[in-house]
């Protein structure tokens, strides 16, 4: 499952440009200089992955509880049909359900703090700026977040989003160095693509979960080993 979430930062990396973007683009690189250039771009992207690093391993504890109380499969299977119904449904339905709503008290000034350190050229503005940038609300990183609560691992789920963050940098950093590279054809096809993208890797959780004895993608449930030694008893 861990490479559905560098194929899900490849191809929501035009989303991912409109939303950091302005950020990216807004770096105080130093355009003098181009390994510098490259050194403080590679620093930015590392804290946008240590970001998303500590978010996946934060809802990867939230899948392990579940999975504790023995939620394994039926986990896996709701996660995937909430990421398919979130592709599903008209926008205008799901703003009014918007959870960024709670924390636009903390949002508002992890916003301020970017806009401090955008000002400044020290050698760990870039990664700060990274770092905050990981954690501004973003449709892409709730449907990676998703995935990390349905491994139910914090290791695995810290390791998913990381990949996430990783297949964002390539388009990224090419949008910075290269932005006349990037075509209105060649958006607007990667943008149809996120969802049918996001439906298969809905898909790919929920036969996960169904178990249905394919190696890789629905490995079969294991049978309870408690049940069958009291029943060995019992003869």
């Amino acid at each position: 499952m861990q490479i559905t979430a560098l194929v899900l930062g490849l191809l929501g990396s035009l989303h991912c440009l409109g939303m950091c973007g302005p950020i990216a683009f807004m770096l105080p690189l130093d355009r003098t200089n181009a390994p510098k250039k490259l050194f403080q771009l590679f620093v930015y992207h590392f804290g946008r992955m240590l970001s998303y690093a500590i978010l996946g391993l934060l809802f990867g504890y939230v899948g392990k509880g579940l999975y504790l109380f023995g939620m394994q499969q039926k986990l896996s299977i709701i996660i995937g049909g909430i990421m398919i119904l979130l592709v599903i449904l008209p926008s205008r339905h799901l703003k009014k359900y918007s959870i960024t709503k709670p924390i636009y008290g903390l949002l508002v000034k992890v916003k301020s703090r970017l806009g401090k350190e955008l000002k400044k050229r020290t050698p760990d503005t870039f990664l700060t700026i990274g770092f905050l940038n990981g954690f501004l609300p973003c449709g892409l990183v709730y449907m990676a977040l998703l995935g990390a609560v349905a491994l139910g691992n914090p290791w695995l789920g810290s390791l998913y989003m990381m990949l996430f963050g990783l297949g964002t940098v390539p388009l990224m950093t090419s949008a910075v160095l290269f932005s006349s590279l990037l075509k209105g054809g060649a958006k607007r096809m990667a943008q149809k693509m996120i969802p049918v993208l996001v439906v298969l890797i809905g898909a790919l959780f929920i036969f996960r979960g169904l178990g249905l004895g394919i190696p890789y993608v629905s490995p079969k449930v294991p049978v309870n080993t408690e049940v069958v030694s009291s029943e060995s008893e019992c003869h």
